[in-house]
């Protein structure tokens, strides 16, 4: 009998085993290594939860190998205690960003040496070893053989010419190596040059297995979706031609190589490492076989970052071939590109970026940051993180779109009556005859079939956007129903809007569980429901089915919680504080803030603090004050005014025509949201065709003075960006979803819109200086995006221009 509450694989069920790339255990993972693998992975792991598949997910510290050895040296102790110490930390980090292991292990356990011993084994009995005389770098100061990472050297790669390669693999290329390729090697550890020597090692013969890989990658990469880049890494290999690979290696701390010719050897960790996968579900249950050694019945899903794809599409599958057993072999693997940090790249062995303690450290919730890395997720390039897109996101998206949303459904709700429904779902009748609330359930009942489409071929990005989609679309349900008339005009149809709209509520903590499940523990305590119960999106229990018709998905008459803000606003000032405690490397870092303390120190070593005194100053400090300290501070007129003056609003042009008395001017009536349209007359005949001005959405700015232009007045700008020359002209435009009406806000700035601008104060002139198009094509206040509920306003074509 197996451990009861271990998960087991059960037959008519879908079982799905997921691992994500073992964490090396010498440094402090930072956010490119937490998108790149573990992350992703609790993403999909929670979705087949949801799903109610029966799901493990597997992962732990990989802790063998020469890195480790090296950094013991570095902190003068055993590699033991620095696997020790790493490993709290990367738990610990993980546990901060809600990762839902069902096992996080360590390759450094007794279970690793039996199962990789047992596959040496097989492999040596089916004749797929050889043993072979190897040149391998040694040094004379250090009196060994040099592993691959504790030699570094220029890479030979042509074109590439890095200086600082390691002896396995170019950090820069990406090209896997041997140290003696390198040029003008050097030993880490005394810095002097190795000299080459021989040395007898063990080798898989990948050749030999060559018929027998192909055959299994040209089989799953089609039936698993390889994405795209795992396919053109794995056939680069191939096209390349396998080669014999060692597997042992000159080192102590590892798995010992069970042969007496070779007993004062050890396991190369790309052999061992993805044994660990098997190893750390031995830990997790001694009837591993049941995951490991079941194909028909277990789907094995791995995720990692792109430089790990030949172990996993090649070495480890013809590891496992080579055995001659009935292995689980991966179905899908999911690559991610390089996550690089504002002008560089992450790196842990330079300390660059932004890294998990950091990023508790910023106070800013778990959830914020999932949801960042993922909408930034790596999928099929590298993407850039910046903490203004961050801000951007954070205020635009989960702050003014689906925290906006959730929080004006459920602050209605628990209204006291007469104003609300004193926090009770009402109930609804005659629904499918409303005919606004059936195109709502259409559009979500498709959305949800695209989010479970995307989510079943690991496209998580898509699944995300999808369901932020859905939030985008409860935003525009509640604005064109105008519940809040409707509550005092047609009781009936509102009630239909608030328990269609509760349900949305509902079905998002679902969906977006995946990806924030805090945000979702803490929209279920706002509903009242509870997660183990309530939380589901499984076909047997008939929730996607519901979720075709939102009103069914709370029951009326239960008394939801109290509603909270779920989300809070990123400010400037806080974004250029993290932006500048967290440039140049961990090391810098340290410096600096040792520089700072010591500073301090002398300071108030220097002031000499009593109780009711003041600090004592030299004669040299008693300097006359300089004109800018004795200065009066700008009065409010000359000071810089505030964007959120500016009254700026999502508009739709109704009807354009030729101005009849100005060949260069547009005549155009556009709504505001106000029950009648504006007039607006606009200059841009030159650059826009006629046709292309009819029924679209614009961004307008409402509380200029108005004024008459060749006999007509415009009571509204409609704004535009132009290029350097003035030669092109091109409209700023809010998402397609994005409500008529609503108007534009721009993170860091709040504030209520004057009436009407005071011409005198020339307010829309300072602020329009700073209005312009960015490299991406986002509209923008200085570094603040126009944001809407739906999403940031943008331009075609002209990147870097000026808006007026």
């Amino acid at each position: 009998m197996g451990d009861s509450t271990k998960k087991l694989p059960i037959a008519g069920r879908r079982n799905v085993l997921i691992t994500s790339a073992l964490p090396y255990v010498n440094n402090v993972p930072h956010l490119g290594n937490i998108i790149g693998c573990v992350l992703s992975a609790d993403v999909f792991a929670r979705y087949c939860r949801l799903r109610n598949y029966n799901t493990i997910y597997i992962c732990g510290t990989d802790e063998y190998g020469t890195a480790t050895e090296t950094k013991a040296l570095e902190e003068n102790c055993s590699p033991k205690e620095i696997c020790d110490k790493y490993h709290a930390i990367h738990r610990d980090v993980y546990r901060w960003f809600d990762i839902s292991f069902d096992h996080f292990g360590r390759t450094s356990m007794p279970e690793q040496t039996e199962v990789c011993q047992a596959i040496f084994h097989k492999l040596m009995e089916n004749n797929w070893l050889s043993e072979n005389t190897m040149q391998q770098l040694y040094c004379d100061t250090c009196e060994k053989f040099l592993a691959d990472r504790l030699v570094e050297g220029t890479c030979p790669t042509p074109g590439c010419n890095y200086e600082s390669a390691r002896g396995d693999q170019c950090e820069k290329c990406g090209k896997l190596l041997n140290p003696t390729e390198l040029n003008y090697p050097k030993c880490k550890v005394c810095k002097n040059t190795p000299r080459i020597r021989d040395t007898d090692h063990l080798f898989l013969e990948l050749p030999l297995l060559r018929e027998r890989l192909e055959e299994y990658i040209n089989e799953m990469s089609v039936t698993g979706g390889w994405s795209q880049n795992a396919i053109q890494a794995t056939n680069a290999w191939l096209k390349e031609g396998l080669r014999q690979r060692c597997i042992t290696r000159d080192l102590k701390w590892g798995v010992p190589v069970p042969h007496e010719k070779y007993k004062d050897k050890v396991f190369y960790v790309w052999f061992d490492a993805p044994i660990g996968y098997i190893s750390i579900t031995a830990c997790y249950t001694p009837e591993w076989e049941k995951w490991w050694k079941d194909p028909e019945n277990v789907e094995l899903y791995q995720f990692m970052g792109k430089d790990n794809v030949p172990f996993h599409t090649v070495m480890f599958p013809s590891t496992l071939l080579g055995t001659g057993e009935k292995w689980t072999m991966m179905k899908t693997i999911s690559v991610t590109e390089y996550l690089n940090y504002e002008a560089g790249k992450f790196s842990k062995s330079k300390g660059i970026g932004v890294f998990g303690n950091d990023a508790k450290d910023t106070n800013i919730p778990p959830e914020v940051w999932r949801y960042y890395l993922l909408t930034n997720r790596p999928e099929v390039s590298d993407t850039l993180f910046t903490w203004g897109d961050l801000q951007a996101k954070l205020n635009s998206e989960l702050l003014a779109n689906v925290g906006n949303f959730i929080n004006r459904v459920l602050t209605f709700i628990a209204k006291p009556q007469g104003a609300g429904y004193d926090s009770v779902i009402p109930d609804a009748s005659n629904i499918e005859s409303h005919d606004l609330t059936v195109q709502l359930a259409e559009n979500v009942g498709k959305l949800v079939e695209q989010y479970i489409d995307a989510m079943e071929k690991v496209k998580l990005k898509q699944g995300l956007k999808i369901a932020m989609t859905i939030s985008s679309e409860g935003n525009g349900y509640l604005q064109a129903s105008q519940f809040w008339r409707l509550f005092k005009e047609d009781k009936d149809s509102c009630a239909i809007v608030v328990k269609t709209s509760v349900g949305l509520v509902y079905l998002l903590a679902c969906l977006l569980e995946p990806f924030m499940p805090s945000f979702t523990d803490e929209v279920l305590k706002q509903l009242n429901l509870s997660r183990e119960k309530d939380l589901s999106l499984s076909d047997e229990k008939g929730n996607v089915e519901k979720a075709k018709k939102p009103w069914e998905l709370m029951p009326a008459g239960h008394k939801i919680g109290k509603p909270e803000p779920l989300f809070k606003e990123l400010k400037d000032e806080d974004v250029e504080l993290f932006r500048q405690r967290f440039s140049g490397s961990q090391a810098d870092r340290k410096e600096k803030q040792e520089a700072d303390a010591k500073k301090l120190a002398e300071q108030l070593k220097s002031a000499k603090i009593s109780d009711g005194t003041k600090p004592t100053t030299s004669k040299k400090d008693k300097t006359k004050p300089t004109k800018a300290t004795t200065s009066k501070p700008k009065s409010a007129e000359s000071a810089e005014p505030n964007i959120a003056k500016l009254d700026i609003r999502v508009g739709l042009i109704k009807e354009a025509k030729k101005h009849p008395d100005a060949d260069s001017l547009y005549v155009e009536e556009i709504d505001v949201g106000e029950g009648e349209p504006r007039t607006v007359v606009s200059g841009l005949v030159k650059f826009i065709p006629l046709e292309e001005m009819q029924n679209r959405k614009v961004c307008v700015l409402c509380n200029l003075k108005p004024v008459a232009m060749r006999g007509i007045k415009s009571h509204a700008m409609v704004l535009a960006a132009s290029n350097e020359d003035h030669t092109k002209v091109e409209l700023v435009e809010p998402p397609e979803s994005a409500q008529i009406g609503e108007r534009i806000s721009f993170a860091g700035f709040s504030g209520d819109p004057d009436s009407l601008l005071n011409a005198k104060s020339k307010i829309w002139e300072k602020l329009q200086a700073d209005l312009h198009s960015d490299a991406q094509l986002t509209a923008c206040y200085k570094d603040a995006p126009f944001t809407t509920t739906a999403g940031v306003c943008r331009v075609k074509s002209i990147a870097n221009g000026e808006i007026r």
